[in-house]
């Protein structure tokens, strides 16, 4: 008896070190912050995306490399492979998502990457020649995407429910050939779950997350900048401070073949003042919820509301506006001998007050295994 209680004292220590020291990196940098890496909150996988991000407690799949690492300690399949794909503005911009999550003797591991990018993008710098005259041939293609790549790590403790898990993040940005920056960071994540509650804790960027931006601009892009007032960029750094976010939820049974699955995620900023339902001088709260309904581990059916907001209007008084999302998924047992083969839908917006942006996502989960397990 002893000896469990100084295992359990001992694993709640560590937790607790390591609230203090998320806390200790926000108040040390508080000053020196300002926004970035903003793609990685956007969220990956369509059964995410569908409930408004309100999953950091119950995704228990590959895609948890991203959400709570800790819940990849639930897979108990040879290996996980997902993949995604989402269009935003009208096809302008590209948003990609892979991963693998592989099972080990004391835990599982999982590699992920993300991008977000926008290509065949015009330079039309030197669209002038030294003589004046315009040249067509001059034009030049350029692309800039932003890439994440994530080394997840979980495993179980020996408190029942409880695991542990975190991200190495590598960070790299790129402008063209005008400039890139690379970043690293540190992501830190627990879950319990108790009968059929899950509770999830992510915290990302626990050290800080720093990037460090290079620009490579030729004397000719630079006398076109003077030329036209534009100022010319230096070299310096983005600082992302860590973000908090709790997650609970619940799964119902009714009458064995149907299931309701509510969440409900708090989002916690220390970047100051953000437009959120809950904002402060220093902390910000945003809270988001969803809900997935399933049939027979089969059909599943999503919505979530999320990116709540009060909004001013000309007559003095406020708006709430909020962003709802929706989805559908489709679960295939034992396809092909391979193991399970999950296809998931999700139509979200990326504007509450736009209905014409809303982007289509789909992903792909395909569980190496004989093994059949509840998703």
């Amino acid at each position: 008896m002893t000896v469990v209680i100084y295992k359990k004292t001992n694993i709640i220590m560590r937790l607790g070190l390591l609230v203090s020291l998320f806390f200790f990196a926000v108040l040390s940098v508080h000053s020196q912050v300002k926004y970035s890496n903003e793609f990685l909150n956007i969220g990956v996988g369509a059964r995410g995306l569908g409930m408004s991000n309100s999953v950091t407690a119950s995704t228990d799949d590959v895609t948890a490399g991203y959400w709570n690492p800790s819940n990849l300690a639930n897979i108990e399949d040879k290996a996980q492979i997902g993949i995604m794909h989402a269009s935003y503005f009208a096809g302008i911009s590209n948003y990609d998502y892979g991963a693998v999550a592989i099972p080990i003797e004391n835990g599982v591991v999982g590699i992920s990457m993300i991008r977000f990018g926008v290509d065949n993008i015009l330079n039309t710098i030197n669209f002038k020649d030294p003589n004046g005259n315009f040249n067509y041939d001059r034009i030049t293609k350029f692309s800039t995407a932003d890439y994440g790549f994530l080394i997840s790590y979980a495993r179980k403790t020996k408190v029942e429910g409880l695991n542990i898990g975190g991200n190495f993040k590598i960070i790299y940005r790129q402008i063209g050939d005008f400039a890139n920056a690379y970043g690293f960071g540190l992501d830190a994540s627990a879950s319990y779950t108790k009968n059929s509650w899950k509770f999830g804790l992510m915290a990302r960027d626990i050290t800080t997350t720093v990037n460090a931006w290079s620009y490579t601009l030729d004397q000719a892009t630079i006398d076109v900048f003077n030329e036209t007032d534009n100022e010319i960029p230096q070299n310096g750094t983005e600082i992302t401070l860590p973000k908090l976010i709790l997650g609970a939820s619940k799964e119902f049974n009714i009458k064995d073949q149907f299931t309701i699955l509510p969440e409900i995620n708090f989002d916690t900023y220390f970047d100051g003042q953000r437009p959120v339902l809950i904002s402060g001088n220093s902390i910000s709260i945003d809270p988001h919820l969803g809900v997935e309904f399933g049939y027979n581990d089969f059909l599943y059916v999503r919505g979530g509301i999320g990116n709540i907001q009060k909004e001013p209007t000309k007559a003095g008084g406020e708006n709430w506006l909020f962003q709802p999302n929706f989805g559908v998924g489709l679960r295939l047992d034992d396809l092909f001998g391979l193991g399970n083969v999950v296809l998931d839908y999700a139509l979200t917006a990326i504007d509450q007050t736009n209905s014409s942006l809303y982007s289509n996502v789909f992903s792909l989960r395909i569980d190496i295994s004989n093994v059949k397990s509840k998703k």
